[in-house]
């Protein structure tokens, strides 16, 4: 017998429990009524053949625009701005090793920063609209690509800019996981919406933004039909503030969890499979796991979400995330879930604490260190020797709010976590890039800085906090002796790459082919592996690093080519140029000529005790004020202002902007509304 959709509704408002906030949203009455709605994967348009390595690289367009989602039956629908106007956005499947190019055509109605979350880039474009990597080195894993738009992310973000990216790896197959229509992304969000059904707006959140409608895949509490067999769910926390303590029950024997296996986070596969009961899950982190609903045939089985998490708040219907009907038909599974995955390559401990970095909330601002990322003379918190292991310390000192902390560059290993909760097993047993610090807890992680130097970002994945300046700098040390013929892309005022008029004409398919042809020629991260066995053949001579960082600790031993990207605004306007600088590696990186240079702030200084100090600093403190004030009210005076942050430098009628990178890699496509930017990865 099929359970019915009518039966669900029954168990719709169990474990209401003490500290429930009422509604903020209308009321939604149609909890497990619509289904899952599953994103599309993008498919490439064209073609086009690599000068380099004659392979083939793959081109993609996608078109940031508005759209409109019918969220209430009974109300209007609400206004969101998303990839390929739907959200989340479509899927993106790359294998690795495999080059492409995607062009995002910006028709939103505030800057945009594409950024492709869970991957590593050179130092001089991650953050930067210069941005180059190469193509699918890394291993296997699920990634996002989501906007970065500084002081606009949560917003952008919440309005529907976020989609999944899937890297997959060929070797991965062998392991016989649950594939194909079995292969299912989950991604998680929490919004609020206004009486008329539009959505509530966070711009002028300060703290967070829980949200008290749960969504997945853009549908609140879905309902979603399955065979009785394994699934392999890619779990994403795409909220801006909300963090889930999810687990599976059985809606015939509530209050008992059911067993799932973890078999991935954020690096990728975990050593081995980790059977649990419950997952915790916040802000940007990933996890896949294996459930198998063998055992309930014809039973219904709900996702729920545990009250009293975090420091989030609790509302009518917030315990219940979405409904699985299991079907009573006989099927056969050949899927299984392996004890063993694969070897991490962890750091090795060090034996010391090398940084200790809080994070909190001081007079308003949301600060590390008592820094933020506005006070570019100081944001620059560590400087880490090129292919050295480093622990951190990271600690919540705000009691009110979770902190999940998004490195960049590395992938790392979490050592110890003190507080109220220790290191989860599905932690512990691999490599992640974001790690959930609540309320007064305190994580310790280690992680081999390499194979690049330069200047990376650390912040707060509560977009919210970040929008408000919670984020820092590394900058990995450049190694002077070190003696590698190596390129360095640092210079984004180069003249060749600064903003040009361009017709439209450079936007039809010859021209696209042309510039993909020869960004493809530039191939910065060809020879990944070869840094790496100079890195370890440098520090086998030298003090520094306990150890050195193994070459494959970043990238497998397997041959790679460069890739390409393509991202574009269009405008009736005409568009100019802009890409990344090559150098000689004998010098050392240079720093942009302009005032607010993340590297120039690493290394400024001034005469303290002074007079002339005390006075510049009240100028800059009242400069500063300025600033936020302009930055919350927007305007072409803030976008010249945020363009000279992020080493930009163009005219703002119309650009045109290249980038070298892999959608197996980090980056940042800054770009306005009206604007054409073009990147090629």
């Amino acid at each position: 017998m099929k359970p019915s959709i009518q039966l669900l509704l029954a168990f719709s408002a169990f474990a209401v429990v003490d500290a429930v906030d009422d509604w903020l949203s209308p009321p939604y009455k149609w909890l497990f009524q619509f289904p899952l709605p599953i994103p599309p994967v993008k498919d490439f348009s064209k073609v086009v053949t690599s000068p380099v390595t004659g392979k083939d690289i793959r081109y993609y367009q996608i078109e940031i625009k508005e759209f409109k989602s019918q969220v209430y039956p009974d109300r209007g629908p609400a206004t969101l701005w998303g990839y390929d106007g739907m959200s989340p956005g479509p899927t993106l499947v790359q294998e690795r090793g495999v080059e492409s190019v995607v062009r995002f055509v910006n028709n939103a109605r505030l800057p945009n920063s594409v950024h492709l979350h869970g991957s590593y880039s050179r130092a001089p474009f991650d953050g930067w609209a210069e941005d180059t990597t190469p193509p699918g080195c890394q291993n296997a894993r699920t990634l996002w690509y989501h906007d970065h738009a500084i002081d606009h992310t949560a917003e952008n973000a919440y309005f529907g800019q976020a989609g999944a990216y899937i890297l997959h790896d060929g070797a991965e197959d062998a392991l016989n996981l649950p594939s194909g229509q079995y292969d299912i992304p989950l991604i998680l969000t929490a919004k609020q919406y206004n009486s008329d059904g539009s959505l509530f707006s966070p711009a002028n959140e300060q703290t967070s933004l829980y949200g008290d409608v749960i969504h997945v895949n853009g549908q609140p509490w879905p309902h979603f039909r399955v065979e009785p067999r394994r699934y392999r769910f890619r779990f994403l926390d795409a909220s801006i503030s909300r963090t889930f303590f999810l687990y599976f029950e059985r809606d015939t024997k509530q209050g008992t969890k059911l067993e799932f296996n973890v078999i991935s986070s954020d690096a990728g596969l975990l050593s081995g499979a980790q059977k649990v009961k419950d997952l915790y899950i916040s802000m940007a982190e990933r996890y896949e796991i294996v459930m198998d609903f063998s055992n309930y045939k014809g039973e219904n089985v709900t996702l729920r979400n545990a009250r009293d998490v975090g420091a989030d708040k609790d509302y009518p219907e917030t315990d219940k995330v979405m409904k699985f009907i299991v079907s009573d038909d006989s099927v056969n599974d050949p899927s299984s879930v392996p004890s063993s995955l694969r070897a991490i390559p962890y750091p090795p401990d060090t034996g010391k604490v090398d940084r200790h970095f809080r994070f909190e909330r001081q007079s308003g601002n949301w600060v590390i260190n008592g820094v933020t990322f506005a006070d570019v003379k100081n944001r620059v918190l560590a400087k880490p020797n090129r292919g050295t292991i480093e622990t951190w310390e990271l600690e919540n000192s705000s009691g009110g709010w979770s902190h999940p902390i998004h490195i960049h560059l590395i992938d790392f290993k979490v050592v110890k976590r003190t507080g109220s909760r220790s290191v989860m097993p599905y932690e512990a047993a691999g490599l992640k890039d974001v790690i959930w610090l609540g309320p007064g807890e305190t994580v310790t992680v280690a992680a081999y800085y390499a194979p690049w130097d330069g200047v990376y970002m650390f912040h707060c994945h509560n977009l919210i906090h970040e929008d408000h300046e919670m984020m820092a700098a590394f900058n990995v040390s450049v190694l002077a002796d070190f003696g590698y013929d190596e390129t360095h892309y640092i210079d984004p005022m180069e003249a060749r790459w600064r903003a040009k008029q361009q017709s439209p004409a450079a936007f039809d398919d010859s021209a696209i082919e042309s510039r993909i042809k020869e960004m493809a020629g530039y191939s910065p991260y060809d020879k990944v592996d070869e840094v790496n066995a100079k890195l370890q053949s440098y520090w086998a001579t030298h003090t520094g690093p306990v150890n050195p960082p193994p070459a494959s600790t970043t990238t497998p031993k397997t041959s790679t080519t460069s890739s390409t990207i393509v991202t574009s605004t269009t405008s009736k306007a005409a568009s100019s140029t802009t890409t990344a600088k090559t150098t000689s590696t004998t010098k050392t990186t240079k720093t942009s000529t302009t005032k607010t240079s993340t590297t120039k702030a690493a290394t400024t200084t001034s005469n303290s005790g002074s007079s002339k100090k005390q006075k510049v600093e009240k100028e800059e403190k009242e400069e500063k004020e300025k600033e936020k004030d302009k930055r919350r009210s927007g305007g072409p005076s803030y976008r010249r202002r945020l363009a000279d942050l992020l080493g930009l430098h163009f005219e703002f009628e119309c650009f045109e902007l290249l980038l070298i990178f892999s959608f197996a890699y980090d980056f940042h496509a800054h770009f306005f509304h009206g604007y054409e930017l073009l990147s090629l990865r």
